[in-house]
């Protein structure tokens, strides 16, 4: 079936009578993208289990696993919405979905970490063409004043995927081997390609930017030695290494030069001039700081629920669910609040919500009832639904609709580079934090299983297992030292998060005026031109 190409102006009314339709398609295919990575969560343990089991990564390993995704994600998000401007938005779709399927079937049959972590790049580049078209198609099938509704329901297929992932991740390691939650995605993008030749209409910019290479290069040059320093200087529990240092400081300086090129660029990746709008720019931080505190999170709770509380997968997921409840139950209805009170307000006392289930983290030991934490995850999944829909909003509506493709990818930019920087830092503390409060335990056993054993609680259960009865004395300082680290770094996610609330209480627009007749386009529009 051939569908009329959508552009900038009137939408055609062939395509406006199947916009719900289409809103369907473009959720199953953002569906499997955060899937991807809520399945993950739940086999992090298993994958870090010696083989055949798992694979046998270390920490930093699994923290590679989850960055070499999001890292090379983040970096051509930008490119990848320039292309959708240039080429359609359909066939950037079509052929992201196909690399992902691609990269989800290799990643199932890696044979070691390194194989994993390459894979799970592939992956990236996909879902990188994926995620900016979804939203991009979505505001050109949807006329203005439906498109916060949409957005919310977009908004509301994340908390659906969060909670499916877990879930099913849980089921499929209960019955088999841990590749099978890559192989998984396969048959949803068959499914979503299809569906998707039926019915997305094509689209683009009539007036599409430059690609910029220097610029990707320079931002994933400076992204991934950044992160590399980060969780190098977690694994040796020592930020003054030199090559920790001369990494990080590198990163930096790639991003610096990134920035300067951009400034200078008549095609950048970036326009640095939009972030000259202080609404524009909080609405990018908040989602920057809070996918660091929560992907930080997520990382280790799943370590406190699995190795300290001795739950499954499975159950691990349904753990979950809570979190992925509230976004689901919330985030379409996010913009009734906004309504009433105001961006500032709503996404506020988001954020604050945010930052005091972060803090709760720093309470919970192994008796800790477990609904306890079923209400952390609720409070959380509900705060989250109150400061991404509405950000989203500001960000989506601040570009005229040509460019819908470049300001949803740079709004999932700054959320996947928040992300990796939050499990990058976030697990280097909770690395070093757990190898200082378990080395002086380790003193009994050889030097080269204490070096390995001091590296996660996981790498100590192991070596525990490995000593028979001698190594049980081990697993109750390895359950104290790893809540010890995990309330250090929740402590460390909730300043993160009420940075965030300092930032939108600041900076975010409060209760909306009236429209006005004659309005125009948002003053980011006539700032950027």
């Amino acid at each position: 079936m051939t569908t009329p190409a959508v552009s900038s102006g009137r939408i055609p009314e062939a395509v406006h009578r199947r916009r719900w339709a289409i809103l369907g398609v473009l959720m199953l295919s953002l569906l499997i993208v955060v899937l991807d990575n809520s399945i993950l969560n739940v086999a992090i343990k298993t994958i870090s289990t010696p083989a055949p089991t798992g694979l046998g990564a270390t920490q930093s390993e699994l923290e590679w696993a989850i960055n070499a995704y999001t890292l090379v994600f983040a970096g051509l998000l930008f490119s990848s919405g320039l292309l959708g401007d240039r080429l359609g938005r359909k066939k950037v779709l079509l052929g992201g979905l196909a690399v992902f399927g691609i990269g989800s079937a290799l990643a199932a049959e890696s044979g070691s970490p390194a194989q994993l972590i390459a894979f799970r790049a592939v992956m990236g580049l996909g879902a990188a063409f994926v995620m900016p078209a979804t939203l991009a198609v979505l505001m050109n099938v949807f006329e203005r004043d439906e498109q916060p509704k949409a957005i919310g329901i977009w908004a509301g297929g994340v908390g659906l995927a969060i909670a499916i992932g877990p879930i099913t991740g849980g089921v499929l390691l209960d019955h088999f081997w841990w590749g099978s939650i890559f192989l998984v995605n396969v048959p949803i993008v068959l499914l979503a390609l299809a569906l998707m030749l039926w019915l997305v209409p094509d689209s683009r910019d009539p007036n599409p930017g430059r690609i910029d290479p220097v610029g990707v290069v320079l931002s994933i040059v400076g992204l991934v030695l950044l992160v590399y320093g980060i969780i190098k200087g977690g694994e040796l529990a020592d930020f003054t290494d030199p090559t920790v240092l001369a990494t990080i400081g590198a990163g930096l300086a790639a991003l610096v030069a990134f920035v300067v090129f951009e400034k200078r660029s008549d095609h950048p990746s970036i326009d640095i001039a939009y972030f000259r709008n202080k609404v524009f720019s909080a609405a990018i931080a908040a989602i920057a700081l809070v996918f660091f505190a929560l992907m930080g999170v997520t990382f280790f709770s799943v370590f406190y629920t699995q190795s300290v509380r001795g739950y499954s997968p499975l159950q691990t997921g349904l753990l979950l669910l809570p979190l992925a409840a509230a976004q689901m139950i919330f985030a379409p209805r996010a913009r009734l609040l906004v309504d009433r009170f105001g961006n500032r307000a709503t996404t506020t006392a988001g954020m604050l919500l945010i930052a005091a289930m972060l803090g709760a983290f720093a309470v919970l030991d192994t008796g800790t009832p477990i609904w306890v934490l079923e209400v952390v995850f609720f409070l959380m999944g509900t705060g989250m639904a109150h400061i991404m829909t509405p950000v989203s909003v500001v960000i989506m509506q601040a570009l005229p609709r040509e460019k819908a493709g470049s300001a949803s990818a740079l709004s999932n930019t700054f959320r996947q580079v928040g992300g990796a920087l939050g499990i990058a830092v976030l697990g280097s503390v909770l690395s070093t934090a757990y190898r200082g409060g378990i080395e002086d335990k380790l003193g009994s056993l050889p030097p080269g299983l204490r070096e390995s054993a001091g590296e996660s609680i996981e790498a100590t259960l192991g070596v525990a297992a490995k000593l028979g009865p001698q190594g049980k004395a081990l697993v109750g300082p390895a359950n104290d030292a790893f809540l010890h680290a995990m309330h250090v770094t929740a402590l460390g996610g909730a300043a993160v998060a009420v940075a965030g609330a300092v930032v939108v209480a600041l900076f975010l627009p409060g209760r909306p005026a009236e429209p006005q007749t004659g309005e125009g386009e948002p003053e980011l529009v006539a700032a950027g031109e």
